[in-house]
């Protein structure tokens, strides 16, 4: 399986991808000015604490051997309810940014989601869906999850390391000093760790992107895995790629892990020379132990936050991480708009005109070579020719799922790029060999195409399309829910359900891309006919492979990389026994 977008480097734009996360928070902005407000409340009640242990501490050493115990209870008393406000504060404070983190998803995913609405059919042939389903779901859950924890231990953080170094400096500022010692190898390692642990974390998510999609693939084709007998490959092949995953996870999580206990074990040993200069300024009478105590509380609650924001960094090099692919599918080009005086197709007769068209996916690579065709109004096109001769190509051309390199399209005279892409595709109904059909009732599936059909109209389109016995054998009928992605039906009858969609659809145009593919000879002849019926007066392209289903089309292309060779009616193409002729016989030697 070929990796598409899954590129292992450093995040391009760190700083960039911040002030984008920052800004899905500007909606909220009042909120964060609460929970900043709170944030400073809890954290101002629990730097009470130390020094008010302190003020004990010196009570029970004053009495020298009795202690001042109306004192002892007074301070401790303040200390418990410093902390039980200052507790109930901080759960207030993780609650609303559980409730922020959940909407700032909810709206980066519809944002994800209305993207993808938007983006061209390429983008879809160039990416896998696992990745992109990894992309809506599993890196934005980690974004969520930093803003909801990480982002508060950051806030939180910050001000009980100034809060606790002023603490410090009103206390001793000698001791204070000696306490920064050690900031700056702290600052220096952490600054090191992230140029490390950073493309580590984008490893991840995009290794953790491929194997959703490898999953994604496998489970969509579980039973020809099965008829292969290839279960054991399939596995050794998921093992090889679930191996890397788990080693991109490993190599992230090691180094991400170390940070803490190193910055942890960097501040012991600031605490170290703190607790020995200060055993050296109580000897000298320069400082009271319930100072020293109260200094020690504080220059561990300095630490504390250090240690507990370095771990929180490499949290947050992952949500970056995440927010970078997130906001890369965000930036992907959009389908090109619709110019400014474009004209809505109405009022649609059906002729469609290529002119020199060229055209490849590729731009070395060109598929259709300067073809000319024309499909009157009213008429049944067939197009024919060998795999990769631009069949499916051409239908991608004609609903402007891509656009022509060079020449032109017209439809009823006009160049087809004049036209709004919305209505130009609402004039073509269209059944693929790749059936579709979702989790609802069959009359839902049926009626997908058409706003406020009625029952009487659908069930007309199943029995055009030879499927409304089966529906009246299901038990609820019309009723009976599909489940996801037809599980509970036939291929056969999932087409079935989609001729007939295209058939309630009401457009002057059809295109079927081998769309019979998947019933037997006899029930297809009797949906030719129907379909001949229902679409009188009507342009219908169809593309086929069994070419004794188009010997009565009014026009048959044969198209052979790139060009169309021949074209004609069946009977004289067959008389020219040229590469039509070939094709047919071909089919029945």
């Amino acid at each position: 399986m070929a990796k598409r977008d899954a590129v292992m480097k450093k995040p391009k734009d760190t700083k960039g991808t911040l002030l984008r996360l920052l800004g899905y928070m500007k909606e909220f902005k009042w909120i964060i000015l609460i929970v900043l407000i709170l944030s400073f409340a809890s954290n101002v009640l629990a730097l009470f604490g130390p020094k008010l242990a302190g003020a004990a501490i010196n009570e029970a050493a004053a009495g020298k051997g009795k202690v001042n115990f109306d004192k002892v209870y007074f301070y401790a008393g303040r200390m418990l309810l410093f902390y039980l406000v200052s507790s109930g504060l901080s759960i207030s404070i993780s609650v609303i940014m559980m409730y922020l983190s959940r909407f700032i998803a909810k709206k980066m995913r519809k944002d994800i989601f209305d993207k993808l609405m938007r983006l061209p059919v390429g983008f879809f042939d160039t990416h896998q869906a696992g990745d992109i389903i990894s992309r809506v779901s599993y890196d934005v859950d980690v974004v969520s999850t930093c803003l909801a924890t990480d982002v508060v231990a950051i806030m939180t953080g910050l001000v009980t390391v100034v809060g606790s170094f002023v603490m410090m400096v009103s206390i001793s500022p000698i001791l204070a000093v000696v306490s920064l010692v050690t900031i700056p190898a702290a600052t220096v390692y952490t600054a090191k760790m992230r140029k490390i642990t950073q493309p580590r974390f984008s490893k991840r998510s995009a290794k953790y992107g491929e194997m959703n999609g490898f999953v994604e693939e496998m489970f969509s084709g579980q039973k020809s895995i099965i008829a292969y007998a290839y279960e054991d490959k399939v596995s050794e092949k998921f093992d090889k790629i679930n191996d890397e995953a788990s080693d991109a996870f490993y190599d992230a999580a090691y180094y991400g892990m170390t940070m803490g206990p190193s910055v942890g074990f960097i501040n012991n040993i600031g605490l170290s020379l703190t607790a020995m200069f200060g055993s050296m300024l109580f000897m000298g009478g320069m400082i009271d132990l319930g100072k020293i105590s109260s200094f020690i509380l504080y220059s561990r609650k300095f630490s504390g936050p250090i240690n507990e924001i370095a771990n929180i960094v490499t949290e947050l090099y992952s949500a970056l991480s995440a927010a970078e692919r997130v906001f890369a599918m965000l930036d992907q080009e959009e389908e090109v708009k619709d110019s400014q005086d474009a004209n809505v197709l109405d009022h649609v007769r059906g002729t469609v005109e290529f002119e020199n068209v060229r055209f490849g996916y590729a731009k070395d690579k060109t598929i259709i070579h300067n073809l000319n065709m024309k499909a009157d109004a009213g008429k049944l096109i067939a197009i024919v020719g060998p795999t990769g001769a631009g069949k499916t190509t051409i239908i991608n051309l004609l609903m402007r799922f891509y656009d022509v390199d060079e020449g032109s399209i017209y439809v009823d005279g006009k160049e087809s790029r004049t036209y709004t892409r919305e209505s130009l595709r609402k004039a073509y109904a269209m059944v693929l060999q790749e059936t579709w059909v979702f989790k609802g009732t069959i009359f839902e599936n049926i009626a997908y195409g058409k706003e406020n059909a009625t029952m009487e109209e659908v069930v007309a389109a199943a029995k055009a399309a030879r499927i409304h016995p089966f529906i009246m054998r299901l038990p609820q009928g019309y009723e009976t829910v599909i489940s996801e992605d037809g599980g509970n039906i036939s291929k056969g009858q999932k087409q079935l359900l989609t001729i007939a969609r295209a058939m309630l659809y009401n457009a002057r145009m059809l295109i079927l891309d081998e769309a019979t593919s998947n019933v037997d000879t006899s029930t297809e002849q009797q949906i030719q006919k129907a379909m001949r019926e229902l679409m009188k007066d009507k342009t219908c392209f169809v593309i086929a492979h069994r070419l004794s289903t188009i010997q009565n089309a009014d026009n048959i292309l044969v198209v052979n990389q790139g060009d169309v060779v021949e074209q004609g009616i069946h009977e004289t193409l067959m008389a020219k026994k040229g590469f039509y002729y070939k094709l047919y016989a071909a089919q029945f030697e």
